[in-house]
Parts: C-alpha cells; structure tokens; sequence
C-alpha cells in the first residue's frame, strides 16, 4: 500500500497479483478497501483464491470476477508433451496420460508431478514409474476385475486383489480406475459412439460391455463411488476394498429367470399332462436335458420345433442374459418361416440392436432348439405387447394398487383428516406379488 500511489518505472501499470487472498486477516482488508474503492489509474489488483465465499462482501463487489475452469486433461497432456520435447527428455504417452488424469484440470500440479516423475525416473517417463510414483495399477489388474465381476467369480477376484496387493497400491485409486471403467462401459452400452478413449481401450472394454448387463454397470458404478467414501474407515485399505467388491455381487440383480421351475416350450400335448409326458420323453432321449436355476427337465429337443407365437414364453427360459435378453424381451415376433424368426423391435429400443447382441440371442435360441437358427430383425411400432412392455405394465399395476391401498387405509385417511397429511408418491413401494399389499 506504500507503493501503491506512486507510477510505474517502467511499462503503462503496476500489477499486484495477491493469490490465497482469503488468507488475509481482516484487518488487512479493511486496509486494502479503501485503494480497491478508488484504486489509481496506474494500478492493476489481481486476486486469486479457491475460496471466494471466504471474502468480505465489500470486496467483493468491488472486484470482475472470473470463474477459471479445470483444464481439459488432453490440453495439459499435450503442454506435458511439448515441456517433455524441450527439454530432450524420454517419455511415452501412457505416461504423459497418468500425469495429467492425476492433476485434476491443475497446470501447476502437473508440472509439480511431471518434476517428481522426472525425479523418479532418473530421467525418464516411463508409464511403469509413474504408475509406481502414483500409486496407480496397470490396466491389465484393472481390466482382470472387470471380466470377474462380469463373470460372477468372487473367488478368482479375491484372488487378483490378494496378487494385486503385493504392489503396494493406492486403494482409493484403484477405486477410482474401476469408477472410470464403469462410465466407459456404460457410454459403450448406449452410446457406443460417444465412447473417449484410445482404440486400443475401447476395445478392451467393447468385450466387457458386451457380457455386463446395464443395470450391473451402473450398480457397480455407484458402489465404487460410496466405497471411496467408506475405504478410509475400514480396518485396513485392503480389507475395506475387498468389502466393496464383495458388495458389487452381493447387491447384483438376479437373472429373471433364476429361483424358479420354468415351463419349457412345447406341443400342446406335452402341455397337457406334464408328468406322463415327461417320463415318456426321459425315455425317448435321456441325453438331452435342460438346466434351467436347480431345476432339471429332460425333454425331447425334436418335439420342440416352434415357438407356437408365445416368444415371451420362449424368452423366460432362453439362457441370455444382459443387452441380449433386453433385445429380446423387446421384440415382437412377427412370423416364423422355417429355421427364421422374424422380429420387430420397439423403435424406442434401437440402441439395443447389435451385432453382438443379435448373435448370442441367435446361439441362444439353437442352444433351446438343438439345431441351426436365424434372425431377422425390424424396428418400428410394435403391435403387439412385447415382454418387456408385459412387465412394466404389470409392475405399473402393482404400484397402482398400492397407493389406492395406501389411500384406503382407515389409519392414513384418519391422519390426513386430523391433521392435513399428505402421502408422498416416491415413499410408496409395492410388495412381491405373493405379499399382501
């Protein structure tokens, strides 16, 4: 403030750049108040924090202010890049890459990693370094995971993690490399094109994506969130992820078609009387069987040749799950011509319709069918109710049946009469359909 009322030496203004001025007591900017109120032509103030609501008012609005933003993590990667080539040092992009996902949208923090890799790597970038002096693991562990948790596998997965532990890493970012993960699977789920990464991830995650359904993408994709936040309270770091791990399948939405005895599809006569039938066919074709949850039914795979038009019928028992068995729970047949379905699907569901979910809903049906199959698929209005619409119709009826049984309820009415209640829609849940209501 001594400074502040003479000229300029040099140049048309002085420039005062103060950063974290949120640290200044307060009786420091009573006393920077008055310049700011009637500052002299010659002088430029410029103040940076991170923490703005921890200014006084009458600053404030005294000052431009202006909202910087992260920078993109390709425009601090390509300035790391362009440092890395003047200063002749050896580096590969996969490192560059880790550097600056790890600034977080910070210039200056990537360059203060990019002097400890430098540092570490007595000279050099080299993605295993980095990683190391990061904290982070290698895709392939993290890639591992991926395909288990697809699988199912809880065993092998403990086991990648007990391997994965002899690195030392940092749980939380592993966390953090799986969250990433999920996003990507999911963009690649419904937007395939809209997928950022390099060809050679995409690739990677396409095939991972095709055998994780969307709903366990995104259950597994909000468990890695809350994990992070709970890792810092488990016993040890280890323990705690193994805990979030376990809870992506413990929470995994069972197959619709798991826990129960399913129907085969069959002529009208196997359907009539079920237990001679079967016993006849057991002994016509013992080798042929069915698996479907505990349950085994041998039947005859030649007495099984057509659908008869119940393809909702025939879609409960087909061993798909995932984007496959959503493609097909939204379909309609349209007819059937020999060995060929033909099928029209929602026009609402067109991001469905895939080359790789197209072949495992055919493999499935030749698995059913024991012979050669195919598909032909239409989009459009579909005319008659499909499975899926079957379903969200019935669970629309289930929920409406609840809240009128919320509303008939004497206890409810008593307590909106008394004292003005109200029932709040998003509280309402109805039961299983074998519960009362």
């Amino acid at each position: 403030l001594d400074n502040v009322q003479y000229s300029p030496t040099r140049g048309r203004f002085k420039v005062y750049l103060i950063d974290e001025v949120h640290m200044l007591s307060k009786h420091s900017f009573n006393a920077l108040l008055k310049t700011l109120e009637e500052p002299p032509p010659h002088v430029k103030f410029l103040l940076a924090t991170t923490d703005p609501q921890k200014l006084p008012v009458t600053v404030l609005s005294r000052c431009l202010q202006f909202n910087l933003k992260r920078l993109p993590k390709a425009l601090i990667e390509q300035r790391l890049d362009q440092i890395a080539n003047d200063e002749k040092i050896e580096s590969d992009a996969r490192a560059l890459a880790l550097l600056a996902h790890a600034a977080d949208g910070s210039m200056r923090d990537a360059l203060n990693l990019l002097d400890q890799a430098i540092s570490f790597g007595a000279g050099n970038l080299k993605e295993d370094e980095v990683r190391t002096m990061l904290g982070s693991i290698g895709r392939q562990s993290v890639y591992r995971m991926l395909e288990l948790l697809a699988q199912g596998d809880a065993a092998a997965l403990m086991a990648e993690i007990k391997k994965l532990d002899e690195q030392a890493p940092d749980y939380s970012s592993v966390l953090d490399e799986l969250a990433a993960a999920f996003k990507t699977i999911a963009v690649l789920q419904v937007v395939p094109d809209a997928a950022d990464e390099d060809p050679q991830t995409l690739e990677v995650l396409q095939a991972i994506a095709a055998d994780m359904s969307p709903e366990d993408t995104q259950l597994y994709y909000q468990i890695a969130l809350l994990g992070r936040r709970d890792l810092p309270f488990a016993p040890d770091p280890r323990s705690g992820f193994e805990m979030i791990v376990l809870r992506m399948l413990a929470f995994r939405p069972p197959e619709k078609d798991q826990g129960q005895a399913q129907t085969p599809i069959a002529t009208p006569a196997a359907k009539s009387t079920p237990d001679k039938k079967t016993k006849a066919q057991k002994q016509q074709a013992p080798e042929k069987e069915v698996v479907e949850a505990s349950v085994i039914t041998k039947i005859d795979r030649k007495s099984v040749s057509s659908v008869n038009g119940d393809w909702p019928g025939l879609i409960e028992i087909l061993p798909i799950k995932g984007a496959a068995r959503q493609l097909a729970s939204n379909c309609e047949l349209l007819r059937e011509e020999g060995k060929t379905f033909f099928l029209r699907l929602d026009e609402r569901q067109v991001h469905l319709l895939t080359k790789q979910q197209q072949e495992k809903l055919r493999q499935a049906l030749e698995t059913h069918f024991g012979e050669p199959r195919k598909i032909r698929i239409e989009t459009g209005n579909t005319q008659k109710e499909t499975l899926a619409q079957k379903k969200q119709r019935e669970a629309d009826e289930r929920m409406q049946a609840a809240r009128d049984s919320i509303d008939c309820d004497p206890n409810v009415q008593a307590l909106v009469q008394t004292f003005g209640a109200t029932v709040q829609d998003g509280s309402i849940e109805p039961l299983d359909g074998s519960k009362e209501q």
